[in-house]
């Protein structure tokens, strides 16, 4: 019996796809135009994607998020508008759009450390109030350390939060 040959195309470099990938993200160029020195633009997207669904970016989120220096953070909120083509074709979808006097929007929450550099993200619906994701990204808030926060998370429970850390 013949052995069996390696079938298929091989497996694309993760260093040059991540920074394929990185390089979407930097420029904010669209795939198609991803040069060919990263590969592919189509196995970038798909390792990105399929990385996403893994959770692997969160992972690496919190995995950095761990070495920053805690000693004072921010968290603020940016509201974004969503692009004409950003609605999602499948209803049933989770989406954190909402339908605000300017049109479908979305807020960005960030916890960012004393250089800007972010900590903790997450994206909620445009009419969502600023503290509704407070308690989450709030949660790994080191002991001693500085909360600076707008009005948006002038609230009891956020200050009681605060000093509980």
């Amino acid at each position: 019996m013949l052995p069996n040959k390696p079938r298929g195309v091989p497996r694309a470099n993760d260093r040059r796809v991540l920074n394929g990938i990185f390089w979407v993200l930097r420029s904010r160029a669209p795939w198609r135009d991803l040069p060919d020195d990263f590969g592919p633009y189509t196995t970038c997207y798909n390792r990105f994607v399929r990385w996403r669904r893994a959770g692997v970016w969160g992972r690496i989120m919190d995995a950095v998020a761990n070495t920053h220096d805690a000693s004072v953070q921010m968290i603020d909120t940016s509201i974004v508008r969503v692009h004409q083509h950003g609605a999602c074709i499948i209803r049933n979808r989770k989406q954190s759009m909402g339908q605000s006097r300017g049109g479908l929007t979305s807020k960005i929450h960030a916890v960012v450390d004393t250089n800007g550099l972010p900590v903790r993200l997450a994206l909620t619906a445009g009419e969502a109030h600023d503290n509704r994701l407070a308690g989450k990204l709030l949660s790994r808030l080191k002991s001693g350390s500085m909360l600076l926060a707008d009005r948006g998370y002038d609230a009891d429970w956020v200050r009681a939060l605060a000093a509980r850390k």
